[in-house]
C-alpha cells in the first residue's frame, strides 16, 4: 500500500478523572523519527506509545502529543483519615492534661502526614485509555496517509507510462537513425575523394554505430518501468526502494542523451529526465 509521509490526525475522549486528547502529525524525513509529548500522568507508558507508533509508521518525522485535562477545574476530592485524626486528638487531650499551657493548632493538626488524603487517580485505567485513544488516532493517521498515497501513486503511474511511451518511440527511430548515420558517413568519405581500403567503410560504420548503440539503455529503462509498477503494488513501505530506482532511471536517461546523434533522441532524453525528476519529487513524499 502506497502511503504518503505527511499526515495529521487528532482524537479526543472522556477518560478517568478528566478527558484525553491525542494528536499525530508527520512530515517528510529520510528515516523514522518520533517525538513524544505527554503529561506526567502518562510518562510511564512512553515506551509503549513509541512501540505502537513504530508498528504502523516506518518512515517520516512524527510528532505525538497527548494531553490530559482533569475534571472540575483539576481539583481532587479531599478525604479526612478519621481514625488517625481520633488518635491525634486523644494524644493532644492527654498532653493538655499534663501541660495545661499547651495549645493545639487545628491547622497544624490537619497538616500531619496522612490526616488529609486526596482521591488517588486511577493511573492504570488512565494509561490504558490513553493507549486505546492512540490506537484510534493511529488508525485515522494511517488512513490519511493511504488516501494521500493513492493520489501520489496515480500521478507516478502517469509519469511511468510517459517514460514507457518515450522509450518505445526511441526504439522505433533507431533503424532510421542507423541508416541516416551510414549515409552521412558515406557522404563525408566521398567528399574526401580518397581511395578506401576494402572494408574500411564497414569498419567506420560499425565503430560509429557502437558509439551510439542505446539498445541496452532502452532495455534497462523498460526493465525499470516494469520494476516500478511492481513496487507500487507491494503492501509494505516502498519509498526507499523507489528512491534507489529513480537513480537508475536517471542514469539510463543521461547515457541516452550522451550517445544521441539525432535531434529526436536528444529531445527524448530531455523529456525522460523531466518525467524522472517529477517522479523523484513524488517519491520523496512516500513512506
Amino acid at each position: 500500500m502506497i502511503r504518503s509521509m505527511t499526515a495529521f490526525a487528532a482524537c479526543e475522549r472522556a477518560a478517568t478523572g478528566g478527558s484525553l486528547a491525542c494528536e499525530l502529525r508527520a512530515v517528510n524525513h529520510r528515516f523514522h523519527e518520533l517525538s513524544v509529548r505527554a503529561p506526567e500522568e502518562l510518562r510511564a507508558i512512553e515506551p509503549a506509545l513509541r512501540e505502537r507508533v513504530a508498528q504502523k509508521v516506518s518512515r517520516g518525522k512524527v510528532d505525538l502529543v497527548l494531553r490530559f485535562r482533569p475534571n472540575a477545574g483539576g481539583r481532587a476530592e479531599l478525604k479526612v483519615n478519621e481514625p488517625l485524626l481520633d488518635q491525634l486528638s486523644d494524644l493532644a487531650t492527654r498532653a493538655h492534661s499534663r501541660f495545661p499551657g499547651l495549645r493545639t493548632d487545628f491547622i497544624e493538626l490537619m497538616r500531619f502526614p496522612g490526616v488529609v488524603e486526596e482521591d488517588a487517580l486511577d493511573q492504570a485505567g488512565l494509561q490504558a485509555e490513553a493507549l486505546a485513544l492512540l490506537d484510534t488516532t493511529l488508525a485515522e493517521f494511517v488512513a490519511s496517509r493511504e488516501r494521500e498515497g493513492a493520489k501520489l501513486a496515480a500521478v507516478m503511474r502517469e509519469r511511468i507510462d510517459g517514460i514507457e511511451r518515450i522509450t518505445a518511440q526511441v526504439k522505433q527511430w533507431l533503424p532510421e537513425i542507423r541508416v541516416a548515420l551510414r549515409a552521412k558517413l558515406e557522404t563525408k568519405l566521398a567528399d574526401l575523394k580518397l581511395p578506401l581500403e576494402p572494408g574500411r567503410l564497414e569498419q567506420e560504420v560499425v565503430l560509429n554505430l557502437q558509439k551510439i548503440d542505446v539498445d541496452e539503455e532502452l532495455d534497462r529503462l523498460a526493465s525499470h518501468v516494469s520494476e516500478a509498477r511492481r513496487v507500487l503494488g507491494l503492501p509494505e513501505a516502498v519509498g526507499r526502494r523507489l528512491d534507489f530506482l529513480m537513480q537508475e532511471f536517471n542514469r539510463e536517461a543521461n547515457t541516452l542523451g550522451s550517445k544521441s546523434v539525432d535531434s529526436r533522441t536528444t529531445q527524448a532524453a530531455v523529456e525522460l529526465k523531466v518525467l524522472i525528476e517529477q517522479l523523484r519529487e513524488q517519491v520523496q513524499n512516500l513512506e
